[in-house]
């Protein structure tokens, strides 16, 4: 299960970019609709996930910014003081918790919705 399954399970629409330039240009155009940046440290281009929250922290200050990482711990000053750090891996319900802390009220996630696991036949 990826973060845009996790997210879409507690009731989020969610936009992907493959780099911070596309994530950038949505952020743009739909700033005033977007509740939260999820992104991963590791993205393609000349600019990280960490570059991206520093980026939304100062320019959509509204946006919660949730990182996630299988690396260690970023440095201090690397992430905005607003934005939450999510090690690798996740589980659906870390996530959710995650959510529940960053997200201001009326913008938390709904209950996430169990998913029934397919079994792939022998």
């Amino acid at each position: 299960m990826d973060a845009a399954d996790i997210l879409e399970d507690a009731g989020f629409r969610s936009l992907e970019a493959q780099n911070v330039n596309d994530a950038e240009c949505l952020l743009e155009e739909y700033h005033g609709e977007i509740v939260l940046l999820f992104t991963d440290v590791q993205m393609n281009g000349e600019r990280d996930g960490f570059a991206l929250a520093r980026l939304t922290a100062e320019r959509w200050p509204d946006i919660g910014i949730l990182v996630a990482s299988g690396l260690a711990n970023p440095d201090p000053g690397l992430m905005p003081a607003n934005a939450v750090f999510l090690r690798k891996p996740f589980s659906a319900d870390v996530v959710y918790d995650r959510l529940q802390v960053l997200l201001p009220d009326g913008r938390k996630p709904e209950p996430l919705k169990q998913r029934t696991r397919q079994h792939p036949l022998p």
